[in-house]
């Protein structure tokens, strides 16, 4: 087994949500799930089948979305694995809504951070092992760093 890194590739405040799912039909169920969430959200989605023909299959309300996770797809080419870039929405608002299509097995993160997918390789295909999401933590949050937090949350609008 072969270990690599697969950086994904991304504005740098744009949201990703990478996940495993089974099924060819799992794009379009995405793709559903997605539309129904808000009228002003905006996606690209890529899934990654792992049998047949092998073809990462993609849909999205926004082209340049679509493109966005088709590319980054096919540099991980993790079978079963799907991509979804989001813009005028955030992960917390569409998790949930994931989660419940029912050819989802898991996601394994959902982030606007530097995101690298580090995929186990094999004679048989590709896997995604894990993610590395973000940078590691500098310190421990301070009274002033609380309350900027909290600011921050009731500014965006999630908590009044």
């Amino acid at each position: 087994m072969e270990l690599h890194t697969v950086a994904i590739d991304k504005p740098d405040d744009m949201n990703v949500v990478v996940g495993q799912a089974h099924f060819i039909k799992t794009v379009e169920d995405l793709h559903e799930a997605l539309a129904g969430v808000s009228p002003h959200l905006r996606f690209g989605v890529a899934f990654c089948e792992a049998s047949g023909p092998r073809l990462v299959r993609c849909s999205g309300n926004d082209d340049r979305l679509v493109e966005l996770a088709t590319r980054n797809a096919l540099a991980v080419g993790a079978g079963h694995s799907f991509i979804v870039f989001v813009e005028e929405g955030f992960p917390v608002n569409i998790l949930n809504t994931l989660k419940q299509v029912p050819e989802v097995c898991g996601i394994f993160c959902a982030t606007a951070n530097p995101v690298e997918i580090i995929v186990a390789e094999t004679e048989l295909g590709r896997g995604i092992a894990g993610v590395i999401d973000g940078r590691p933590p500098t310190g421990v949050e301070t009274s002033a760093d609380v309350a900027d937090r909290k600011a921050l949350l009731r500014t965006i609008g999630y908590k009044l």
